[in-house]
Parts: C-alpha cells; structure tokens; sequence
C-alpha cells in the first residue's frame, strides 16, 4: 500500500487534486446539461458535497463525489410531470432515503439490504436506467449526425485504446472533439460565454413540496444505494483498507445522502461516489483523503467562474447526444453485468418474472395512478421488483460486489 507522503509539497498536491477533479468533470457537468439545470450549479453542489462527505467520514475515505447518472432519465420526466421545484423535493426525500438506509446498516448490518435488492431486481433496474432515454439520445444525436459519431467514437476509442488517466476520461475528450468539430464547422452559438459575467453565482433554485414528486422519486435511490455500497469495496480495495467497517458503511451512506439532500436544497442533480476518480486513484497509487478535498474547492471555484458555465452551455446537442448513445448503452450493460457476476439465475421461472415485469414496466412507460398520486418509470418498476421478489416463493442471489478496477 502506497500513501501519499507528508512531505509532498502542497504545490504539488494541488496539481494532483485538480488531475483528479478533470477525470470527474465531464460526467458531472454532461448530467446537468442533459436535464436543463446550470452545470456550475453541479460543480458546486459536487465541491461542497464531497466536503460534507469528508466530514462526516472524519477524513478517511479518498472519494469524490459528482453527478449521478442513475437520476438523468427520472428527473428529466419528473421536471415535465411537477416542475424543477417538486423535482427537487423528491430528490431531497432521496437523500432522506440514503440516511435512513445508514440507520438501519447500522442497526442490522447489510443483510437486510440483500434480501430487498437481489440482483434480479437490481440488474434490470439498472437496465431501465439506461435505456428509458435511449431515445432522447437518439433525438439530440439526429441534430447533426456527423458532430454526434465524431463525438461518440472518440469516447469509443479513448476508453478501447488507449492507457492510464486518458482511459478514465473518455466523456471529457468525447465532448471536446465534438466541440471542436462543431467550431470547425460553425455549429457553436456563442452567445451564452458573451452573455456571462467572469465571476458569479450559480444559480441556486429552491424546492417546493411534492408529495407526487416524492413518491415518484423515492424508489429510485434503489440503484445507487447499491451502487455506493459496491464503491465503498471498491475504493477499499485500492487503498488496501476496509472502509466499511472504519469509519463504517453507515457513515459513508450518512455523507452520500446528506451532500444528495443539500445539493437537492440548493438546486442540483444527487452526488454519488465517481468510480472514475477511485480509477485514477489506482493508476496514480496516491490515495490521500486530503487531495480529493482539494479537488472538491476546485470544483467549488469553478462553479464561480461564469464563463465556464457559459462554454459549457454553449456545447451542441448533437455533441451531447453521441455522448449519450454510449452513456445510456453502457448503463444498460451494467444491469447484464451485474445479473451475470451474480450469477442470477434465469433458468429459474420466478427470476424470469420478476426481470421481465421490470424491464416492461420500466421501458414500457406503465402509470398507476392512486388518488392524487401517480407513480411510473423507473420508480415504478424499482417497486413492482422489490414487491415480487418478496411475494414469489425462494430467494433471488444477493449483488455479487466486487472491485472494478
């Protein structure tokens, strides 16, 4: 085990941090852009949220928190359905979720947590994740096909062909190559680096209470909750120390879910741990907790420079729409890989049900509606698995966790 040295310049660890904060950029902004808040409110809420999370984690764990993509596809419908403001309580309730998830591993330990979310209710929620906005993909992709492939197979080769940290920023290098195509080509409007001043603000939008919101979004933090649990082995494992138990899972989920629900309160997109940065940690061996809270304030500092907000306003669609065709693909495929490094089981009848009824609830666009609620989507069929898979008789094999890197 490697750790960073006490006698490392601070020069040095601030070039270090801000590496590392560069391998998180592109997939923190990409998802604000892609539901219509303001990026330089995502770097915000990411810098002060993975200071939160260091906090709460006594400053033990090495991660950055950024931009979850699991929650793209159910705010964008949700922001049609109730608006931004309802759209932001329910992801505040999400973050309620994840702390009231802390409380109980920390009360009972994981076991409870495997036996509501096996992986044949895992795996094809995650699949619904990806492909409900395949669409959408393929919509912004069509407003210029050739800015959109260009995009596309830079992300392709940069992450097939190449090595080291470039390997881990592929959506970054993806969207600079459409972008620079799309000035080749007289594609970009700038209009919005003109009209914004060099320092400011984000722009913070505060929530209103929707209880259709809330029980819209709640089932979605399935997903992530299980995900951030794979992370904290994961980067575990390159720091060659068990977080889970020191300072203990419940604190992890405790930091995650707080920094979610004020990133909520302010006007953002929920955080998540970056599996890209604990990629970059491994190559780079440098696993003190201290550079990533660097990271964090440069983040913090560029969601005050307007200009920065103005450029990455002013990217195409069709440059977001090639990123997305592969994003949204390679979401999808991670639902497969976790059905297959779980060995589920899909010969048995039962996991059969319950992974179809998922994938057409979720893809299929099913609504219920009772009384003045309504659920659909991705939470809904986060639901009907959670209910079948308790209800069908035997038992579905826990998500097979293990790191990726």
């Amino acid at each position: 085990m490697k750790q960073t040295k006490p006698s490392m310049h601070l020069s040095k660890q601030v070039i270090i941090g801000i590496q590392f904060l560069f391998v998180a950029f592109g997939a923190t902004v990409l998802v604000p852009l892609l539901v219509g808040i303001d990026p330089s409110i995502a770097l915000f809420s990411a810098g002060v949220g993975t200071l939160i999370f260091h906090l709460i984690t006594k400053g033990k764990v090495p991660v950055f928190l950024g931009s979850s993509f699991a929650f793209i596809a159910p705010i964008v419908e949700a922001t049609k359905l109730f608006g931004l403001p309802g759209t932001l309580s329910g992801l505040i309730a999400v973050g309620i979720v994840y702390i009231t998830v802390s409380a109980l591993i920390k009360a009972r330990g994981l076991g409870f947590i495997e036996r509501l979310f096996p992986s044949v209710v895992v795996g094809p929620v995650i699949m619904v994740i990806g492909l409900s906005l395949a669409s959408v993909g393929v919509d912004m992709a069509k407003t210029d096909w050739l800015i959109a492939v260009v995009s596309l197979l830079t992300a392709i080769v940069v992450v097939i062909y190449t090595k080291g940290l470039i390997k881990l920023i592929p959506i970054f290098l993806g969207i600079v190559a459409g972008y620079v195509l799309s000035l080749i080509l007289g594609k970009v409007d700038f209009t919005p680096i003109k009209e914004a001043a060099w320092f400011a603000l984000p722009p913070f939008t505060m929530p209103e209470w929707s209880w259709k919101a809330i029980v819209y979004m709640i089932p979605v933090a399935i997903a992530p909750l299980i995900e951030h649990v794979g992370d904290m082995y994961a980067i575990g494992a390159v720091a060659d120390k068990n977080y889970v138990k020191d300072p203990g899972l419940h604190r992890t989920m405790l930091g995650d879910g707080i920094a979610t629900s004020f990133a909520a309160l302010i006007g953002s997109v929920p955080n998540t741990t970056y599996s890209e940065v604990t990629g970059a940690i491994s190559l780079t061996k440098i696993t003190d907790p201290k550079i990533l809270r660097i990271s964090a304030i440069t983040a913090i500092c560029f969601s005050l420079i307007g200009k920065i907000s103005g450029l990455l306003k002013s990217i195409p669609q069709a440059v977001l729409g090639g990123i997305m065709l592969l994003l949204f693909g390679m979401i999808a495929s991670v639902g497969i890989r976790t059905l297959i490094d779980s060995k589920a089981d899909l010969t048995k009848t039962r996991n059969q049900v319950i992974v179809s009824v998922i994938l057409t609830v979720g893809i299929g666009g099913a609504v219920i509606d009772f009384g003045n609620f309504s659920l659909a989507g991705i939470g809904l069929a986060s639901l009907v698995g959670v209910v079948l898979n308790l209800i069908l008789p035997e038992k579905s094999k826990p998500v097979h966790i293990e790191d990726e890197h």
